[in-house]
Parts: structure tokens; C-alpha cells; sequence
């Protein structure tokens, strides 16, 4: 990996049709600095210091889609080792939060948890890279079970009161109609680099070597997203060398990828 990171995922944008219902979900199960700058918007923070990561625009027309669409399958959220995931993983069992995954992916562990919207996150640290499994010049993540008790008995004395404070976006995972479409864009026209593509019906993309930053699925099949507000996913921004001033573009999907200069 460059000593100076030539891509990262800088934030994250969606349409909700209620602020109210998402707000106890950050703020207090979580532990996001939540804002809203204006009663249409909700903005989460990882930190006072830190930008928004993530921003909700409250719609109550939108339209919650009712087959399987284009969009967010999740948005994942990186802490920096082990006793950081052990905490978060506390935090969520003490504030009684339902958890629909616990995996060991060989690069990483991760926590998958849904918001009321039913947008998917995943909670993670990653493993140092000389230990992530590799095939060739890719990597070859797997998905196996974690024990739960023993993650969290590496839980840090005593627990912070922000476990999410010292965290950032680490990358976004798609749900998108057409595999290779999504391929071709985000390595053509982002510039990403695949790094692993023998998952059924899913890719892995990233720069700097890293596991990756964009991932893509076409499980359960989904459709384009219907014209017109749906809740959900609208966009992302990441920051790149690639651009010289901020560019915006659309994914096949309809998703707005905007990069920004390094």
C-alpha cells in the first residue's frame, strides 16, 4: 500500500422517509455525534473532529420499493483492531440491538447488523495485510463463523464511552442489477482495481492493494430502481488522485459516485 492512500471512501448518502425512526439507531444504539442542520437532514459523525460520514435526507413521499431493487447492500464502517470490534459488539448486546452476522472474512472480522430502513451495515477491523489469505496476485477472502464469546472478552477495561470514535468509512457494498456492468464502471471509469471475483455473483474492487473499497452483487437478482424517490442509497463520495476537481458521475445503476482530489 502507498505510503499516501490514493483512494478512500469519504462519505455516504441516503433518502429516509423518517428522520425520527433512524436517529435512536445512531445516536444512542451506535453512538454517532448526530446533527441535523436542518429539520430535512440528519448528518453522523464518527467524531466532533471528523466530517460527516453519513447524511439522511428526510422525504416522507419516498417510495419504499416493493421487490428487490438496485442500491445499498451495505455501508461498512472500519474500527482500528480487534478490542475496537469487541467493544462496538458489547455496546450493540447491552443496548439489546438485534445482529444478523458475525464473520470471519480472513482479511478482516466483522459485525452485520440493519437499521430501521433496512440499509445494511457492517462493522469491521482488518487484519494485518501480511496475514490476509491471497491467490496469485488477488485475494481470497472466505467466510467463516466467529465465536462471539471470545470476541468479546478482548473487550477493552474499561469499555470506552465512544466506540465508534476513533472509526471511519472503510468501503461500500452494492447491490446492483447487471455484475458486469458495475465492474466495467467502477474499474474503468473510477479506476479501481479488482481484487477478487470468484465469490457467485459478486466482485470485489479497491486501489492500493487494499481488499476493497467497492463491492458488487447481483444476489436474489435485483431490479433497477424505479424512477422517482425510494428510500435508500442515492450516492457516495470517495477521494482520488484520479481527479484534478470534484466529478460526478452515474453508476449503471443510477447510483452518484462523486470524486473528489486527494
Amino acid at each position: 500500500m502507498p505510503n499516501t492512500p490514493t483512494f478512500a471512501l469519504r462519505h455516504v448518502a441516503l433518502v429516509t422517509r423518517s428522520l425520527a425512526q433512524l436517529l435512536p439507531f445512531y445516536r444512542d444504539t451506535l453512538g454517532f455525534i448526530a446533527q441535523q442542520p436542518d429539520p430535512a437532514t440528519l448528518t453522523l459523525r464518527f467524531s466532533a473532529q471528523s466530517a460527516p460520514a453519513i447524511t439522511f435526507t428526510e422525504n416522507p413521499a419516498a417510495a419504499e420499493p416493493t421487490e428487490l431493487v438496485a442500491g445499498l447492500f451495505h455501508v461498512a464502517i472500519l474500527v482500528p483492531d480487534r478490542p475496537a470490534l469487541a467493544a462496538v459488539l458489547a455496546q450493540l448486546v447491552e443496548k439489546h440491538q438485534p445482529i444478523e452476522g458475525l464473520s470471519d472474512h480472513g482479511v478482516s472480522e466483522a459485525v452485520y447488523l440493519t437499521d430501521p430502513d433496512g440499509n445494511g451495515l457492517e462493522i469491521y477491523y482488518d487484519r494485518p495485510r501480511r496475514e490476509w489469505p491471497v491467490s496469485g496476485d488477488r485475494i481470497a477472502m472466505v467466510t467463516r463463523p466467529v465465536d462471539h464469546r471470545a470476541l468479546l472478552l478482548e473487550r477493552p477495561t474499561p469499555p470506552p464511552a465512544a466506540p465508534l470514535a476513533t472509526a471511519r468509512l472503510g468501503h461500500i457494498h452494492l447491490r446492483v442489477s447487471a455484475l458486469e456492468a458495475a465492474r466495467n464502471f467502477y474499474t474503468t471509469e473510477v479506476g479501481l482495481a479488482v481484487r477478487q471475483d470468484n465469490y457467485e455473483e459478486a466482485v470485489f474492487m479497491a486501489a492500493d492493494g487494499y481488499h476493497h473499497h467497492v463491492a458488487a452483487n447481483t444476489w436474489g437478482h435485483p431490479r433497477q430502481r424505479p424512477a422517482g424517490a425510494t428510500i435508500g442509497l442515492t450516492g457516495f463520495t470517495a477521494g482520488t488522485i484520479r481527479v484534478k476537481q470534484t466529478t460526478e458521475l452515474d453508476d449503471p445503476d443510477h447510483t452518484r459516485v462523486t470524486l473528489e482530489p486527494m
